[in-house]
């Protein structure tokens, strides 16, 4: 790995190709297939994904839920002669204590220890209010908000869905079921796991029909997962830390997978760093329900304890994701695939096609 550059997971891909909208109807993207060990590719149909599994095969989804992250505020003038700025986009990325947020705001350099914001809702009147307590190394802010009833329903009322930087659009309201996985339960992620929102309620039917195990995890996506990468070299990456929990019934299902020598299938970049952090934390042992924060970074050298396969989206160049799936299939083969892609005009990123790596 220490050879290695991130200019080295550098591929070309012109604009149009990178979805902008969802499919208009859910599941129906393409799904390209690699197999990683000869690097040969297919075509097929995310609706197809059940053929492709076998009985007894263990698919581990991330339940995690977006949360209507990016907020829109306004200072408070601290002294009569000051000028009222226009709005404050304030995007929440990660919980840090009670009632604390760590969040990137724009324009950042007007946002000083010490600020006040208000958040108004769209009918008028304040419903959120937070103090600027301190800067982050990126330039980020620690807020505390003043303590409200249900903080998550303050934000369905006046939050806007955290689009991903690519999308270069403002959020709809199509987008508030659409950037969500059908599954998604446990609030908190700024980005979506987005190879989860490909599936349907007929998918996981049919899933379950050809005996298919299903299994759930949950890691909560922060806004790392879209961050430039600052350094040249592989060994120099540093990871924003995330957040996750294995229950016991996740783990059950795994140790039991692990045992009975079944195939473990993520369904996501996110479900892989979470397994594999599990996994080494568990040094051999079975894995035990807990709840804790991942920093792990997985590139080319890595070596896989749990997971057998992957079926994950297609990943920005340069970007940490392009870098874990080539560790998975291998960078030559992972590269190549991408070329047939981008030649074969696939949708790339959140709302775009899919891959199966097996």
């Amino acid at each position: 790995m220490s050879d290695l550059l991130v200019s080295d997971f550098d591929y070309e891909l012109p604009e149009e190709l990178i979805a902008q909208q969802p499919p208009a109807q859910r599941g129906a993207s393409r799904m390209m297939l690699l197999d990683r060990q000869t690097g040969e590719t297919g075509d097929a149909r995310f609706a197809d994904l059940p053929s492709f599994l076998h009985p007894g095969d263990l698919l581990v989804l991330n339940d995690s839920r977006v949360i209507p992250a990016r907020l829109y505020a306004r200072r408070t003038l601290r002294r009569e002669k000051e000028k009222p700025t226009g709005r404050i986009e304030v995007m929440l990325t990660e919980p840090a204590g009670e009632n604390q947020w760590r969040a990137l705001v724009r324009p950042g350099r007007k946002i000083a220890i010490g600020e006040h914001l208000v958040f108004p809702a769209p009918t008028g009147g304040i419903v959120l209010e937070a103090d600027v307590l301190e800067r982050g190394q990126f330039g980020d802010r620690l807020l505390e908000f003043a303590p409200v009833g249900d903080f998550f329903a303050v934000l369905e009322r006046i939050g806007h869905m955290p689009l991903p930087p690519y999308i270069h659009r403002d959020d709809a309201t199509e987008d508030r079921e659409r950037y969500q996985t059908v599954y998604s339960h446990e609030k908190g992620s700024v980005a979506a796991p987005t190879a989860g929102l490909h599936f349907t309620p007929h998918t996981l039917e049919a899933l379950a029909a050809r005996d298919v195990e299903v299994a759930r995890v949950t890691l909560h996506v922060g806004l790392g997962t879209f961050a430039p990468l600052r350094v040249e070299r592989l060994d120099e990456v540093k990871l924003h830390r995330e957040h996750y929990t294995l229950s016991a019934a996740a783990a059950d299902a795994i140790n039991r997978a692990v045992a009975e020598g079944r195939r473990i299938v993520a369904v996501g970049t996110t479900v892989v760093r979470t397994l594999e952090h599990c996994a080494q934390q568990a040094a051999g042992s079975p894995l035990s329900p807990h709840t804790g924060t991942t920093e792990i970074f997985i590139s080319p050298g890595y070596s896989f304890r749990l997971v057998h396969a992957l079926l994950t989206n297609f990943h920005l160049p340069q970007s940490s994701l392009l870098m874990l799936v080539s560790a998975f299939a291998g960078r030559e083969h992972i590269l190549a695939a991408y070329r047939r892609a981008v030649q074969d005009e696939y949708r790339f990123f959140s709302y775009g096609d899919c891959m199966f790596l097996y």
